[in-house]
């Protein structure tokens, strides 16, 4: 990654600059707390108790996702992945609690997933890339099964991006079986800009950042702190912040403007023809008009 940016030179008025020095450490404190949590909440860890049978609980939700199939939402969280319809209790897809770190759907019924397997089930910790090609009722090992813990999983066209959180590399593939190495990094979310020819993501530090995908060089943007990111069918970048304020651009990342909340800090993000959707620790939400306003749906 490219060296730090310059500090500003503080004013020479000392009673100014003590005032702005205050501001700026209290700032650093309060987005080095907001990650540090972000980065608990997606701890590589393997699971170590097996829930009781009867546990309802969705539990810290790590990623969302529609299925075209019928255009309903599913939620992959720490206690399994759920079927949400807008008439009826969210429901455990076939009774396990997988521990779902990264999700994606690619199709009908055709989802990507990482993370750490039910512990009823005779699996290594980490479950490296896996399929579900009937709506997560069954899955299959795909690659890097026992050595792979991926917690983002991004799709461009033939390419899956997929990050590693085990190693702290960023991967992609194009059979999804053979892998190679776009960088290092310690990284949060990642997006396809509407060229596919860069990659945008967020840092560990909420620090917004360009890749190039061919060479791994990156580039640090300026705009505001973000978690997570995802682009709209119109080419529209959309970005969380760390608060929760929703951040929009349409000139792939240079320039940003606010135009909603969710009302706390995320933990999950995507953008569908159904609409966007983000989650909190433990809630779900959706904006039918572009991230300007949000309610809940689980």
């Amino acid at each position: 990654m490219s060296g730090r940016r310059a500090r500003a030179r503080l004013p020479d008025t000392p009673h100014i600059g003590v005032h702005a020095m205050n501001r700026s450490r209290l700032a650093t404190a309060t987005l080095a707390l907001t990650t540090t949590i972000l980065a608990a909440g997606c701890s590589s860890e393997t699971p170590t108790q097996v829930p009781s049978p009867d546990a309802t609980e969705v539990g810290h939700i790590h990623g969302l996702g529609i299925d075209p199939a019928d255009d309903t939402l599913y939620v992959a969280t720490h206690f399994g992945l759920f079927h949400v319809t807008d008439d009826e209790e969210p429901t455990r897809v076939a009774d396990r609690y997988q521990d779902t770190m990264a999700f994606t759907v690619v199709g009908p019924g055709h989802f990507l997933g990482s993370g750490h397997p039910d512990l009823r089930e005779d699996l290594p910790p980490h479950l490296g890339l896996i399929e579900s090609i009937d709506a997560g009722q069954t899955w299959r090992p795909l690659a890097l099964q026992g050595k792979a813990d991926f917690h983002i999983l991004e799709p461009a066209g033939d390419v899956l991006y997929a990050y590693d959180a085990t190693s702290g590399r960023l991967l992609r593939t194009k059979d999804r079986a053979t892998f190679e190495e776009v960088l290092t990094a310690p990284l949060l979310s990642v997006a396809i800009t509407e060229t596919q020819d860069q990659l945008i993501a967020t840092t560990d530090q909420a620090q917004l950042i360009t890749i190039n995908p061919e060479t791994g060089e990156t580039r640090k943007l300026g705009g505001p702190a973000t978690t997570y990111l995802d682009t709209a069918p119109d080419g529209t970048l959309a970005a969380i912040a760390p608060d929760g304020a929703i951040h929009i651009s349409s000139d792939d990342g240079q320039d940003w403007k606010e135009v909603g909340s969710i009302g706390g800090q995320p933990a999950a993000f995507t953008i569908s023809d159904q609409g966007w959707y983000a989650a909190t620790d433990t809630t779900v939400l959706r904006s039918t008009d572009s991230g300007a306003t949000w309610a809940r749906v689980l």
